[in-house]
C-alpha cells in the first residue's frame, strides 16, 4: 500500500498556512511589503518551480526567500496532526498484513519534522521523500525509480494521494 503524506494522511492545513499566509507575512516583514504583495511574489516564486524538486526543497526556500524556513517548521509544528481516521486506517491496513509506504514529495527536512511530532513513521514500514527518489510523484521517472528503490509490484499495489498529477502519472505506470 502505496500513501501519500500531506494531505492524506496528514492533514493539509500546516503545509496552506505555512506557505500561503505564514511565510507571506514573514517575508512582507523582512522586505518591507505589504502582505498581498509578499503572497504574490512568493506565489510567483513557488509557480516558477513546480513541478521541480526545488518547489519542496526547503534548503532551497530558506536560500531563496533569506529565512529559516526549517526553524519555522519546528515553530509551528503544534499545527501538524493527522487527518480524522488516517491513524484508524493505518493500523486496520498494518493488521491485515500489508506493507505500508508512504510516497511524499515533501523534503527529507519537513518529513522529520512531521514523523516526529505525530509519529507517523511507527505505522509504517518506510517512508520515501522525493529526494530520495530523485523526482516529484507526477513526474513519469518518479515510479520507476521508486519500484527500483524500495519493491513494488505495480499491478499488485493500491496507491491512494490527493493530488490529480500523481495519481496520473502514477496510474500511466500501471499502478492501481
Amino acid at each position: 500500500v502505496l500513501l501519500d503524506m500531506d494531505g492524506t494522511l496528514l492533514d493539509r492545513h500546516f503545509d496552506n498556512f505555512f506557505f500561503e499566509e505564514e511565510l507571506p507575512r514573514r517575508y512582507a516583514d523582512m522586505q518591507g511589503l505589504s502582505f498581498e504583495t509578499s503572497r504574490e511574489r512568493l506565489m510567483a516564486m513557488y509557480r516558477s518551480v513546480e513541478g521541480e524538486l526545488a518547489w519542496t526543497d526547503l534548503d532551497y526556500w530558506s536560500s531563496r526567500v533569506g529565512i529559516d524556513v526549517v526553524a519555522m517548521h519546528q515553530e509551528l509544528q503544534h499545527m501538524i496532526g493527522f487527518l480524522p481516521g488516517a491513524e484508524h486506517f493505518l493500523k486496520a491496513v498494518r493488521a491485515r498484513g500489508k506493507r505500508i509506504i508512504v510516497v511524499t514529495n515533501a523534503h527529507h527536512t519537513g518529513v522529520s519534522v512531521k514523523s516526529a511530532k505525530t509519529g507517523l513513521n511507527r505505522y509504517v514500514d518506510r517512508i520515501v521523500d522525493a529526494f530520495e527518489v530523485g523526482y516529484l510523484k507526477m513526474r513519469p521517472e518518479y515510479w520507476p525509480a521508486c519500484r527500483k528503490l524500495v519493491g513494488f509490484d505495480p499491478g499488485h499495489s493500491l496507491y491512494v494521494d490527493d493530488d490529480e498529477s500523481c495519481l496520473t502519472a502514477a496510474k500511466q505506470y500501471g499502478i492501481a
